[in-house]
C-alpha cells in the first residue's frame, strides 16, 4: 500500500500546483477539461449507490451507458484520498467506452465520502495521521469481504453482462486490492490493472503477489519511476509470478511518472503518461473482457 515515503514524495511535489488550482480540481471544476474526450462516447446513466456488506453499508458511484444494453463490469479501487469527483469523472470516461463501472469508497467503515479534505496539506501531521489511519484500518480480510460484496452487487445490475468477465483497477493503495479481488473471485475477474500501486510485493506471508497462483486474470502494472527506484526488484518478482502462473501481464515502469501520476486532480499528474496508461487499460479490457 501507500506509505509515509509515498506521501512525502507527493507532498514535496504538491507545491508545483497552486492551492487554488489544486482545490478547483479536487472539487471537480476543470477535471473534464484535463481529461480528453472519448470518441463516439456513449450517453450515460449515473447514480450514487449504497451497497450492503457484512461490515456495513458502502457508498459508491455507478455509471454505465444509457439504455437497456449489457456491458462488462469494472470495479475501481481509489487511492488514499478516496471516492471524489476525479474518480467519478474517470469512471464516467471508462463507461463512455462501453463498461458498467463501480467506484467505491473503501473507507465506508469509518466515514462516508468525501474522506479527505478538499486540498489536503500532506505536511500537516493531523491530516497525514487521519489519512494513514483510514488506510491502515483496511486489511487483507476487509479487502476480501468487500471484493465479494462489490462483485456480487455488480452481477445483480441489469447493465452488467454476466456472460463477460469483470475488470478491476486500483490506484496507489488500491493496486493490491485488485490482486485480492482477482484471487477472491477468480472465475469472474478477467482483467486487473494497478496504477502506481504500493505494497504489491512485500516480505510478509500475506503479500499480494503471493496470490497470483489463484488468479485467472490478465494484468497491467503501470509503475511510477520513483516507486521503481525505491523497490526495483518488485517488477521482477511480479513478472516471475505471472510467468509461473502462465498469465499475461504487462509490467512497465513509466519514465518520469511519479507516485500518484494518474488521477487528474493529483499534484503530480502527468498527462502524457496517464494517457498512455489509460490506453493500455483499454487494450487490456478489450482483450480480456470480450
Amino acid at each position: 500500500m501507500c506509505d509515509n515515503d509515498d506521501l512525502n514524495d507527493f507532498a514535496q511535489r504538491a507545491t508545483d500546483v497552486s492551492r487554488r488550482a489544486f482545490g478547483a480540481l479536487a472539487m471537480g471544476a476543470g477535471i473534464t477539461m484535463v481529461l480528453p474526450p472519448v470518441a463516439n462516447a456513449a450517453d450515460l446513466t449515473v447514480a450514487d449507490v449504497e451497497i450492503k456488506t457484512p461490515d456495513g453499508t458502502a457508498d459508491a458511484y455507478f455509471v454505465h451507458p444509457a439504455g437497456k444494453g449489457k456491458y462488462p463490469g469494472v470495479l475501481i479501487w481509489p487511492d488514499i484520498f478516496g471516492l471524489r469527483p476525479a474518480f467519478k469523472e474517470m469512471a464516467r470516461r471508462l463507461a463512455e467506452s462501453g463498461y458498467a463501472v463501480l467506484v467505491v469508497n473503501p473507507f465506508y467503515r469509518q466515514k462516508k465520502a468525501p474522506t479527505a479534505p478538499e486540498h489536503p496539506n500532506f505536511q500537516d501531521p493531523a491530516t497525514r495521521d487521519m489519512l494513514m489511519g483510514l488506510m491502515n484500518a483496511l486489511t487483507p480480510e476487509t479487502a476480501v469481504t468487500d471484493a465479494k460484496a462489490f462483485v456480487t452487487w455488480l452481477d445483480t445490475q441489469p447493465a452488467v453482462d454476466k456472460k463477460k468477465k469483470i475488470g478491476t483497477t486500483g490506484y496507489c493503495m488500491g493496486g493490491p486490492f485488485t490482486l485480492r479481488t482477482a484471487a477472491t473471485v477468480p472465475d469472474r475477474v478477467g482483467a486487473g490493472a494497478s496504477f502506481h500501486g504500493g505494497g504489491l510485493v512485500t516480505d510478509k506471508p500475506d503479500s499480494p503477489h503471493l496470490l497470483v497462483p489463484k488468479i485467472k486474470a490478465q494484468y497491467l502494472f503501470a509503475i511510477a519511476e520513483n516507486d521503481d527506484q525505491r523497490q526495483p526488484e518488485a517488477k521482477t518478482v511480479l513478472r516471475d509470478a505471472f510467468a509461473k502462473a502462465k498469465l499475461p501481464a504487462e509490467i512497465e515502469v513509466y519514465a518520469g511518472a511519479q507516485h500518484g501520476w494518474c488521477p487528474p486532480d493529483s499534484a503530480v499528474y502527468n498527462h502524457d503518461q496517464a494517457e498512455k496508461a489509460w490506453s493500455r487499460q483499454l487494450v487490456l479490457f478489450k482483450t480480456a473482457l470480450a
